[in-house]
């Protein structure tokens, strides 16, 4: 029988941007040598875009973290990674049907391929799934066009995990989720997961120092944010469940970063990292532990239904804009076979811009419809279970 061991698990989002994020690449020599500090035994990061610095990360903290994995995606990159004192066994990236857009250039998601990656962990005889991910930002909340994608997002998670983890003794997912507690994918992420939040615990004492993004303390935080929400964001997680034979129980939870870099005036990241640590039993038959707040999980899965239903009559407006735009067009190239030729070099750039429309009118509105659609047939299949489960209980009769 297995002795109680800790196990310590860190995520961080590293902003790990080329040419944009500032002070790249002392903060990822930093970070590199924070985790050879032998602290920490699961890593996950995320925003190591540049592959050179995932390669300074790995090499750095090898001693005590022989074991990594990168997951290369899309066009520049999933950016995210997990290290491991433990062999990796298997590993497993998924990429996610709905994923920004590829014409919004200056939020850039869309390149990234974002997805949930799996690394498979035997850690004293016991298997240890560990999921990253990085779920698309949230640009403007009061007006958020990409609501639906983090919902769909989350909920694509939530079912990669309980479809891959049925032989795991451990679940952990740890990253930048982009989304706060109170919001819908959260939500929809944890109890269709059957997770919990490292933060809930009774382990996290001093609560209100727990924001984990556009943090007061944090040296690349605009003084707008502080002055807004001083405390900052929560939107970077570890979450967790026991499987069948194990019994997890949390020890600590913490932002483990000084609010600098050693000997330096700038911060590891714009985000902070978060650390949790759990025991870890071998119990034989542990019960996995799963929710069953049936009539929550409900009302979560029927809001992400509305959500998805908003967003396909958004796409289908996106759609007919993208169509008269490029009818206008088209008549202005046959108006311009009548004019003088001093505008006809406008013409190739007129008809490229003709094209664009086209493209995004065809190809790319089905694409994000079926991603869409995907994401909805998916949640009404969860729903139709939950609401046979719900239908099964026997409500007591009560007697008068």
């Amino acid at each position: 029988m297995m002795a109680n061991t800790i196990l310590c698990v860190l995520t961080l989002n590293c902003w790990g941007i080329p040419f944009v994020s500032k002070d790249r690449k002392a903060r990822m020599k930093a970070i590199a040598l924070e985790l050879a500090s032998g602290k920490y035994d699961i890593v996950c990061l995320q925003e190591v875009w540049a592959v050179s610095d995932f390669n300074l990360i790995r090499d750095g903290a090898k001693p005590v973290l022989p074991y990594s994995h990168y997951f290369h995606s899309g066009v520049a990159g999933s950016g995210v990674c997990i290290l491991s004192r433990f062999p990796i066994h298997d590993v497993l990236f998924h990429q996610w049907p709905v994923n920004g857009y590829v014409h919004k250039i200056h939020h850039g998601d869309w390149f990234g391929g974002k997805g949930v990656g799996l690394c498979q962990i035997y850690y004293n005889d016991l298997l240890i799934n560990v999921y990253a991910a990085h779920l698309h930002a949230e640009y403007d909340r009061e007006s958020d066009e990409y609501i639906a994608h983090r919902v769909l997002q989350a909920f694509d998670t939530a079912q990669f995990i309980h479809m891959t983890s049925g032989g795991a003794d451990m679940v952990i997912l740890g990253g930048d989720l982009n989304t706060e507690p109170d919001d819908l994918a959260y939500q929809v992420l944890l109890l269709n997961a059957y997770l919990h939040d490292a933060y809930n615990q009774p382990s996290a004492v001093d609560k209100t120092t727990f924001g984990t993004f556009a943090t007061a303390q944090n040296s690349y935080t605009p003084a707008k944010s502080i002055r807004k929400s001083p405390n900052g964001q929560r939107i970077d997680y570890v979450l967790y469940k026991g499987g069948h034979r194990a019994q997890v129980t949390q020890e600590s939870y913490s932002l483990p970063l000084p609010e600098t870099v050693p000997g330096e005036t700038f911060s590891y990241s714009d985000h902070e990292a978060v650390m949790a640590k759990f025991k870890i039993s071998h119990v034989g038959n542990a019960t996995a532990g799963h929710s069953m707040d049936l009539e929550r999980q409900n009302i979560v899965v029927q809001k992400a239904l509305e959500i998805c239903d908003e967003a396909l009559k958004r796409v289908g407006r996106h759609r007919k804009q993208y169509w008269m735009m490029s009818l206008a067009l088209l008549l202005v190239l046959i108006a311009m076979l009548w004019v003088e030729w001093g505008i006809k070099p406008l013409v190739p750039f007129i008809t490229a811009l003709m094209c664009y429309m086209i493209f995004m009118a065809t190809l790319w509105n089905n694409m994000e419809v079926n991603g869409i659609l995907a994401g909805k047939l998916g949640l009404q299949v969860t729903q139709a279970r939950i609401q046979s489960a719900w239908a099964s209980v026997e409500v007591p009769q009560t007697n008068t």
